[in-house]
């Protein structure tokens, strides 16, 4: 048997006498006077700070955007139809009175039209294309951090399992296979790294993809309304001319 083969069944070793002694010591590691979380904290190692810092981040990030998000904060059908009535009337003054009244996403689009109403279609076209392209930059705005703090939460869950089977092996290297109890300790914060990384990570992923496809669903509406309110523009001119 090699030093390496040896090395692996020692740490399995360890590993399996850390969850046979377990519940013998449950009352001593979960007691009234600590909460459990703490005590998991504690033996997951340094690297828990940063994985609470991301767990942190990631819901803040996720609340934010989800309240962002909400169809009325971006199209509100009460605007679309009031300010309807007043392009298609030709009231140019009072649909942006209308517009300047509604601080959401597609005013500011229909504004961007509104305010060249007097010019060709292609400036109208220009000016929503340019503000309906800012506008899906200010909806997507924070999304990427999800993913990023996603893939940083998994990472640093991985870098503490690397730290943590670091430290059982300089145990073995100093204080020799015989303390078991330290190479346990060492196992744990692996694991308890390892899931914690996880845990943050795999919502935080989940919450991306789902804040990220609502985005899309809205700025695929505002686009279709946009292209709406330019055939309507196009019809009120012909009609006028």
């Amino acid at each position: 048997m090699g030093v390496s083969t040896r090395t692996a069944a020692l740490l399995s070793f360890a590993a399996f006498v850390a969850l046979d002694t377990a519940p013998a010591h449950a009352a001593a590691l979960f007691s009234p006077d600590e909460f459990w979380i703490a005590v998991v904290f504690r033996k997951g190692g340094p690297m828990m700070w940063p994985i609470l810092l991301c767990s942190l981040f990631s819901l803040a990030i996720a609340i934010e955007r989800a309240l962002h998000l909400r169809e009325k904060n971006v199209i509100h059908p009460e605007f679309l139809k009031e300010v309807r009535l007043h392009w298609i009337g030709g009231d140019i003054e009072k649909a942006l009175k209308t517009c300047r009244n509604h601080d959401i996403a597609m005013s500011r689009i229909v504004r961007a039209g509104l305010l060249r109403a007097n010019m060709g279609v292609l400036e109208i076209e220009r000016a929503i294309e340019g503000a309906g392209g800012h506008e899906s930059m200010i909806l997507t705005a924070n999304l990427r951090w999800l993913g990023a703090i996603a893939n940083i939460a998994t990472l640093l869950g991985l870098l503490g399992t690397v730290t943590g089977m670091i430290r059982s092996f300089n145990v073995i290297a100093t204080a020799g296979p015989g303390n078991l109890s330290l190479v346990a300790t060492g196992i744990a914060e692996a694991l308890v790294a390892t899931a914690a990384g996880l845990a943050v990570g795999i919502p935080t992923f989940a919450a991306y993809h789902f804040l990220r496809g609502k985005a899309d669903r809205l700025v695929l509406k505002m686009e279709d309304i946009s292209i709406g309110f330019v055939e309507d523009m196009v019809a009120g001119k012909k009609e006028n001319a």
